[in-house]
């Protein structure tokens, strides 16, 4: 058995702590330097924005996983229904994504259960 030096694992939560909380307080002191409306940080929620559109896309079109196992079709429909009803109801993220998931498995599920009668 290995004897378990509680100094040392106290030491290393104290230093987990003083990092992160560190940053964190850098974080308070820039923040109001930061002007959101500035070319910087435009620049950097456009690139967040096209990153979680590939990441998107890319389940989409090409899943890993079980999700490689549903058709493209169902996929495409499901991702349609998600955008159109986020459109529709005034940008919505929360129900958009709830139907567009609730769409997927309702699919998914009939598709089935036609092809197992």
């Amino acid at each position: 058995m290995t004897t378990v030096s509680y100094f040392g694992l106290a030491l290393l939560t104290l230093g987990a702590i003083l990092g992160t909380y560190f940053w964190r307080g850098m974080g308070v002191l820039f923040a109001s330097r930061v002007n959101s409306a500035g070319a910087v940080f435009q620049w950097v929620t456009f690139v967040s924005y096209a990153m979680l559109g590939g990441l998107i896309a890319r389940m989409v079109v090409l899943p890993i996983g079980p999700l490689e196992e549903t058709s493209l079709l169902i996929r495409s429909l499901a991702f349609a229904i998600g955008v159109t009803v986020f459109l529709l109801l005034g940008r919505r993220v929360l129900p958009a994504v709830l139907i567009g998931v609730g769409s997927f498995i309702a699919m998914i599920f009939f598709s089935g259960a036609l092809l197992s009668s």
